[in-house]
């Protein structure tokens, strides 16, 4: 196991994406178990430096998440992303699968092809399977180099409401054209609660 270990640990170090557990058990020897390689590495690197962490289903070698200060000189800042991209891809990320039509809903605007265009190319979205209705709409799901870029295991890892509010990042106030009565001021508004899991 000790020689499998090492061969999970150069893998994963020399890949710049995370590697699924099939990608490693096709790079290593037959009869290699890479699962149980990675079980082992994963507690072998707890608390240290870097971590074994899980992408989605995959698996990557990363900085522990309390010494990300060390690097930020390191990293380079692109281009930010416009309110329009960032309106989407909160839509697709918290109602994926989503189509066009879904967003545009959601939003209350339409999404330019342009806003869709970036995202794909920053490979932070991918195209889901179509949708069984007329007119076989494509979908659109969030990819793990999105979930990597934010530090999510999955997408069920995203803020719910609560964390959003108490970030600082939504308003207390109603949803436009939301009535409430006295005594429901402080509970969540019906349909919200749909948008952003707990």
């Amino acid at each position: 196991m000790g020689a499998q270990e090492r061969m999970v640990e150069a893998i994963l170090f020399a890949s710049a994406d995370p590697v699924t557990v099939a990608e490693l058990a096709r790079r290593m020897p037959h009869g290699a178990d890479p699962a149980e390689a990675l079980v082992h590495l994963r507690k072998r690197y707890e608390g240290r430096g870097v971590n074994v962490v899980k992408v989605g289903d995959a698996w990557a070698i990363r900085t522990a998440p309390d010494l990300g200060f060390l690097m930020q000189k390191e990293t380079v800042e692109t281009r930010k992303l416009s309110r329009a991209a960032i309106e989407t891809l909160a839509i697709i990320a918290y109602h994926q699968p989503a189509t066009r039509a879904e967003i545009e809903e959601i939003r209350g605007v339409a999404v330019s092809r342009g806003t869709i265009d970036h995202l794909l190319e920053l490979e932070w979205i991918r195209f889901g399977r179509r949708r069984m209705t007329p007119g076989r709409p494509v979908t659109y799901v969030v990819t793990q180099g999105f979930l990597d870029h934010f530090g999510l295991e999955s997408a069920r890892d995203l803020p719910g409401l609560k964390e959003l509010r108490a970030a600082g990042l939504l308003d207390n106030r109603p949803l436009p054209g939301a009535q409430l009565a006295g005594d429901d001021e402080g509970e969540d508004l019906a349909g919200q609660t749909e948008l952003f899991e707990d």
